[in-house]
């Protein structure tokens, strides 16, 4: 198979240019998981400090299956996409309950656990335990599909498919040639991942400096810049939304986002999705039933979820009075004690103008 030649350059490049990432220290099974739950949709920056500090407080399947929600998730609060840490704490307690809290050491076993789908699995097993698992990412589709010349959309289930049978053959091809004492399924498998992230990157890649420019059909037809074909975006979706800070004696009101919402567990400030004609004034008054307080503007917060354009629009009332606050469900807050509630990534933002 032409696409073998690839393996021995790129594992010699890896051995020369591989950053020195915390969890590339270590084969705990655990801590590759965690780390690569984190690093999806997550920048290798942004992750570092959080992977650190999760295992600093939850260093094991044990410490985290036992600790409490909202521990937890306060660990995870700003990396997004909660589900994630809901799924890892499921993950765990079934590593506890069902496998005698030691970390499952092959692809079937990682893959029965909650959140764990074909890439992390493979990752997994590769880097921990140097299994001849392939891992297929974006990192790895853009090399694939460039050296590969692929020009079809890898989104297309057949093209995928044919990408993954590559990445396996590439993997055991790696495994087959390692000498003793070589982690070649762990070594080449990152290498992908590396390459991609580094050097063939999605705009204006690395090609002079890359170690698989001879054998790149991309850069030899002139096509690097199209391959991989990339599928049309969807139209952002606006959202608007109004909230409230009650302060109410150097108390905040605060409420829990409920179980099965996007953001269950999760605190926020009373928030509302109007229209974008909605009166600020009609919202206060159907919902909060606070008298003759006005809201005062505090700030507006821009955030993207996936395809959604949030605007959210916070507005400051102070009360003399404890409000009665009958349609909401929640605690109050002193403001030197908000820190430590696990807030959503906007509300902790809102938080810090407070």
């Amino acid at each position: 198979m032409r696409l073998r030649s690839i393996v021995a350059p790129l594992l010699k490049w890896f051995a020369k240019n591989a950053r020195d990432l915390p969890w590339r220290r270590t084969r705990d099974p655990y801590a590759v998981w965690v780390s690569e739950i984190m690093l999806q949709q997550t920048q290798v920056k942004t992750v570092i400090p959080y992977w650190e500090r999760w295992m600093n407080r939850l260093p094991d399947v044990a410490t985290l299956a036992n600790a409490r929600e909202d521990t937890v998730i306060k660990l995870w609060e700003g990396l997004g996409y909660y589900s994630r840490v809901r799924n890892m704490q499921k993950a765990a307690r079934l590593i506890r309950d069902e496998h005698g809290g030691r970390f499952p050491r092959d692809l079937t076993g990682v893959l029965s656990l909650p959140g764990v789908g074909r890439y992390t699995g493979g990752a997994v097993c590769s880097i921990a335990f140097n299994q001849s698992e392939p891992i297929v990412d974006g990192n790895v589709i853009r090399v694939l599909t460039r050296v590969a010349g692929i020009e079809e959309s890898p989104k297309a289930k057949p093209v995928l498919e044919q990408i993954w049978a590559f990445a396996d053959d590439l993997v055991k091809h790696a495994v087959a040639r390692q000498q003793p004492r070589q982690r070649n399924a762990s070594a080449f498998n990152q290498a992908m991942m590396e390459l991609g992230a580094l050097v063939c990157r999605p705009r204006n890649p690395l090609c002079g400096g890359c170690p698989l420019q001879g054998r790149c059909t991309a850069r030899k037809e002139n096509k690097v810049e199209t391959i991989p074909a990339l599928a049309k975006r969807a139209a952002a979706t606006k959202r608007r939304f109004i909230g409230f800070i009650i302060n109410w004696r150097g108390k905040v009101f605060v409420q829990r986002r409920p179980s099965g919402d996007v953001n269950a567990g999760f605190w926020e400030f009373p928030n509302w999705e109007v229209s974008a004609d909605a009166e600020l004034a009609d919202l206060a008054k159907g919902n909060l039933s606070l008298g003759q307080a006005e809201p005062e503007p505090l700030c507006v917060i821009n955030h993207s979820i996936t395809r959604y354009r949030n605007r959210l629009e916070m507005f400051l009332l102070r009360v003399s009075r404890k409000p009665r606050l009958a349609k909401l469900h929640g605690e109050w807050v002193s403001l030197g004690k908000i820190d430590k509630f696990p807030l959503t990534a906007a509300h902790r933002k809102v938080a810090k103008r407070l």
